[in-house]
């Protein structure tokens, strides 16, 4: 195992972990008092804030609302949230118990609060969750059903801790295998967006847990949330986002963690994620839909996070046709993902990823690549194939430690778009294979520490200016 001198960070959490020490290097548990402190970025980023609320609370016990997981509670939680939003705002407070309810939606000046042993359990039955809303499924623009939580067009709202939210969604999995294709076909035909109109069993098309589009200042803390239909955490043109001390704990097909989706200055930290997919993915949407939309996610700052379980601890993709940019991961810790690093796209995505940073990582256990840049991304076969090859450029990768994963790094970028201007610095990496690349261009490794058991330290193909230390690898 090799150690970067001088990298206390990475160092210590790795010796934290190792010998079972590493909760107690991160801050207490969720505490609505403690400060936010300032992001350092290496792109212009605001210090975000928690949004203010008004000192009012009302309790959804108030409007009606009864525990037990029997009774739905659909219209207390309605009539709670009406009354706090019609009085200037304040905070909706769910006591402890279980409590059954249809889709919550919030509205501006809202904090729904998840008392310690409150659990919001939402109803399995489809029909509760219409009429259909305005929403972005899979990249696109259309009218399906109701997020869990939803809200659109609001201002300071938040779910704060320290409850949790049950999805309850098993019933919704098996759509996975029957989902209409007709939303990709819309998209691509230029179809008006008021005509994508989904919504029933028979045009499947599942909701995420949390939809927050077009909102403003946005804050998610202390809750424990998992079991939803599909993507768990989903703002959607969004921007001033706070993720903190949020625990996703959640199964199912498609179950990403967090998808910032053409969202612009996001924070996520000291966050825990164990998921059926990506915990934290960035989208910009789809294809030709999301290169009408033309809205990049930006400024993106992931910090202080652990993963145990997952595709990706940060991804990228693939649905970025409209650009991701300007993003930074540190100190972070994860052990069993599948990778740290995913960014993955594929031929006629179009789109731009460039200004990623990554520095001050531990990782143990991989399932696949440390890194994986991809523009070939097989999961979507049947996706057209046009003249926008999407770009990857300016990518850097610093102290790193990684023990135990079958592939260092992988970078795989197309003949006309290689993936060009990257930077692995002080890494150290276990690992079956070392580099595997094609086409790509400009690649620097610096006090790069790679122990292999199989085939070369560098595997490359169509692959130029490399350099290892400032020695060319390549012409």
């Amino acid at each position: 195992m090799h150690f970067l001198p001088g990298r206390h960070a990475a160092r210590l959490a790795l010796l934290a972990f190792s010998i079972g020490l590493l909760p107690a290097l991160l801050p207490a548990a969720y505490d609505p008092a403690e400060a936010i402190a300032p992001i350092s970025a290496p792109f212009p980023m605001p210090s975000l804030q928690r949004p203010a609320f008004a000192d009012r609370v009302v309790n959804i016990a108030d409007h009606g609302a009864k525990p037990g997981g029997e009774v739905k509670n659909t219209a207390a939680f309605a009539a709670a949230i009406q009354a706090v939003a019609e009085a200037g705002g304040g905070r909706v407070l769910v006591p402890a118990g279980v409590w059954l309810t249809g889709p919550i939606h919030l509205r501006s000046h809202i904090d729904l609060h998840l008392s310690e042993g409150a659990v919001v359990k939402f109803s399995d039955v489809m029909e509760d969750y219409l009429p259909p809303v305005f929403v972005r499924s899979g990249g696109i623009e259309l009218y399906n059903y109701s997020p869990l939580i939803y809200a659109r067009g609001c201002e300071d709202i938040a779910i704060t801790g320290p409850g949790r939210l049950d999805g309850n969604a098993a019933a919704w999995w098996d759509w996975k295998s029957r989902e209409t294709r007709e939303s990709f076909a819309m998209g691509a035909a230029g179809v008006p967006v008021e005509k994508r109109v989904f919504g029933t069993r028979e045009a499947a098309i599942r909701p995420s847990f949390i939809g927050l589009v077009e909102c403003k200042n946005i804050l998610l803390e202390g809750f424990t949330i998992g079991g939803g239909p599909n993507w768990t955490i989903h703002p959607i043109y969004s921007e001033n986002i706070i993720v903190r001390r949020v625990n996703v704990d959640t199964d199912g097909p498609n179950n990403d963690g967090l998808d910032p989706d053409s969202c612009r200055n996001v924070l996520v930290e000291y966050c825990n994620f164990s998921t059926g997919d990506d915990c934290v993915v960035l989208k910009s949407g789809y294809d030709q839909d999301g290169r009408r939309v033309g809205r990049p996610t930006e400024n993106v700052v992931m910090r202080h996070c652990t993963s145990k379980r997952g595709h990706g601890g940060l991804v990228i993709g693939s649905e970025m046709s409209g650009s991701v940019r300007n993003i930074l991961m540190h100190d972070c810790d994860f052990e069993g993902t599948d990778r740290v690093l995913r960014i993955k796209s594929r031929p006629g995505r179009g789109g731009v990823v460039e200004n990623v940073w990554v520095r001050d990582v531990t990782a143990r256990d991989l399932q696949r690549e440390v890194v994986i840049l991809n523009m070939d991304y097989s999961s979507d076969p049947n996706a057209p194939v046009d003249n926008f090859p999407p770009t990857f450029r300016n990518i850097h990768v610093s102290r790193v430690n990684a023990v135990g994963a079958p592939v260092a790094i992988r970078i795989t970028g197309l003949k006309d778009s290689p993936i060009q201007d990257l930077l692995f610095e002080d890494i150290a990496i276990t690992s079956t294979r070392g580099v595997i690349a094609s086409n790509a261009l400009n690649l620097a490794f610096r006090n790069l520490h790679l122990s292999i058991t199989k085939g070369p330290r560098f595997d490359f193909s169509q692959v130029s200016a490399a350099t290892l230390d400032d020695t060319p690898l390549t012409q």
